[in-house]
């Protein structure tokens, strides 16, 4: 069984920074590929970013690339999320997920962690 703990939300000003971290226990086969997933109020839990252990292949929500930035340290069981120039319509809940490939599905969740970006 793997365990996803999120950190590393909180309140910024629109145009700040953000890093989230994800730290993954009982990692097994079925959690080689780590995603970020975000849901904003009132609306469906949407896909952000993901990425291989490894670091070699990553991929983004196309609206998000350039802004947000995910790897993974390997020796800490420990994925990130740099979230850059945050914008009011980045609030919401966010996510980490653990699956098998890079499309999903996704089996396994964490709790989130709330980033609210104030204009």
């Amino acid at each position: 069984q793997v365990q996803l703990v999120e950190s590393g939300g909180g309140l910024v000003q629109a145009g700040g920074s953000l890093r989230l971290s994800c730290a993954a226990s009982g990692r097994t086969i079925n959690s080689q590929v780590m995603g970020w997933f975000r849901q904003a109020p009132g609306k469906e839990r949407t896909f952000v970013a993901s990425i291989t252990w490894s670091g070699r292949t990553t991929s983004y929500a196309d609206s998000l690339k350039g802004r947000f930035t995910i790897s993974s340290d390997n020796a800490k069981n420990t994925v990130y999320l740099q979230m850059n120039t945050l914008k009011p319509e980045d609030t919401g809940v966010y996510f980490c997920a653990a699956g098998v490939i890079m499309t999903g599905p996704f089996s396994y969740w964490g709790q989130g962690t709330q980033v609210t970006v104030s204009s």
